[in-house]
């Protein structure tokens, strides 16, 4: 089944640009920024006090009245999602083979609101004073779930929980499931909604969050000298996988071919990527081979790019050992210079930005680059879009743990 085609025939996100595909792609075009004060709670004894916020979020416009307070914000976030990309794709789900269609979806953290709220009710009002809600609605798996009943989607249906590889990891697994045979159509992605109390500290205490505070737009600099951590983002990005000869016979849209997928396991530190990039090397080498791909058939690549001061530096050295002398002439930029570090719905948003750069022939900038280091010498694509042909495209994504994940998409052949 491996010469089973699959293709992206929609697409749809929610995060700090809002919901609409339009909007997200015109704001990444032009390299706005997504990050602000943090208004969902009151961080005046945090350290931080910034993050890419999605504001005004009202899940009712996609999920029952009922139906939103059975489920926590990151598994909103995800049916809000999904229900762009299909009616994005153009799909009647009344009319296709509901045992042929599936859904995996991943979190790195899941119901982190849901648990809070939860465990103050437990403290202040005893366990009698729980939700029985709360269980379905801290679960990881509770996206990918939901997804399924609103839309019926019998299929495969899972979910992944690889910290900020999620949302890479579950769609390389969709991509397989139809390349198998077992599905002709997969819903997938990533969600996250961790900016919450718990949330900002527990990051804030690894030292892993820039404190850029009084300057947020300008706080996630990947690649830039002056970067001193990563901004919390939070939000969906589900993209509707399709076997070509299916997407075809329907006369659907399609935005990308999906061409490769590699994972792998640092073996390394808990937090800490390899110090070579050898893990990030290897995944993206695996999705190369998976593609049956060069390098040098690469037009882009969107990085990982957290603007941590390690993570940056690795993945650089990363992709110079795969690429070697080709290197230096990809473009590489990140997305999360704009919207901050989505943690494991970054990979399913991330996708998103890369099947629009394809379509549209297009790449977005890394934003807030100002100072070269001189350990991290790529061609960042600084400040501005770049028009080009866009052919071929890897994204990648790392996360706590150790997980690596890339994806190859390209232009239809």
């Amino acid at each position: 089944m491996d010469n089973r085609r699959i293709v992206i025939t929609g697409v749809g996100t929610v995060t700090a640009f809002g919901t609409e595909k339009q909007a997200f792609w015109s704001a990444l075009c032009e390299g706005k920024s997504g990050v602000s004060t943090i208004t969902s709670f009151d961080s005046t004894v945090f350290d931080v006090h910034i993050a890419g916020e999605v504001k005004g979020f009202e899940p009712e416009k996609w999920i029952d009245r009922k139906q939103t307070r059975r489920l926590d914000r990151f598994a909103q976030f995800a049916v809000a999602a999904a229900v762009e990309a299909i009616r994005d794709s153009g799909l009647d789900v009344s009319k296709i083979d509901s045992t042929r269609a599936g859904v995996i979806v991943g979190s790195g953290i899941g119901g982190l609101t849901e648990i809070e709220t939860q465990h103050c009710m437990l403290l202040t009002k005893g366990p009698s004073k729980i939700s029985p809600f709360m269980i379905p609605k801290l679960m990881v798996n509770a996206a990918a779930g939901q997804i399924s009943i609103t839309f019926g989607l019998k299929g495969p249906n899972s979910a992944v929980a690889t910290a900020c590889a999620s949302g890479t990891n579950a769609i390389g697994d969709a991509f397989k499931v139809i390349q198998r045979g077992e599905a002709d159509i997969m819903v997938s992605g990533g969600s996250e909604a961790a900016i919450t109390p718990m949330g900002v500290g527990g990051f804030a205490q690894m030292k892993a969050l820039s404190r850029r505070n009084d300057a947020p737009e300008k706080a996630s600099r990947p690649f830039d000298r002056d970067r001193d951590g990563f901004v919390m983002g939070e939000g969906a990005g589900i993209l509707i996988l399709e076997e070509y000869e299916h997407a075809k016979r329907r006369g659907a849209q399609i935005y990308a071919e999906l061409l490769g997928y590699g994972m792998s396991g640092d073996g390394c530190h808990i937090t800490a990527p390899d110090p070579e990039g050898r893990g990030a090397a290897q995944s993206m080498k695996d999705a190369l081979r998976d593609a049956g791909l060069n390098p040098e058939d690469i037009t882009y690549i969107n990085a990982h790019g957290t603007s941590t001061p390690l993570n940056d530096v690795v993945e650089t050295r990363g992709i110079k050992s795969v690429f070697n002398t080709y290197a230096r002439k990809v473009a590489v930029s990140s997305t999360k210079s704009m919207l901050g570090h989505l943690l494991g719905a970054s990979g399913g948003v991330e996708m998103v930005a890369c099947a629009l750069m394809v379509k549209n022939d297009l790449i977005h900038p890394t934003i807030n680059y100002e100072t070269p280091d001189p350990e991290c010498d790529l061609d960042y694509v600084p400040n501005a879009s770049r028009q080009m042909t866009v052919n071929r495209v890897m994204s990648n994504s790392f996360g706590f743990g150790g997980h690596n994940a890339t994806l190859i998409i390209g232009k239809l052949r």
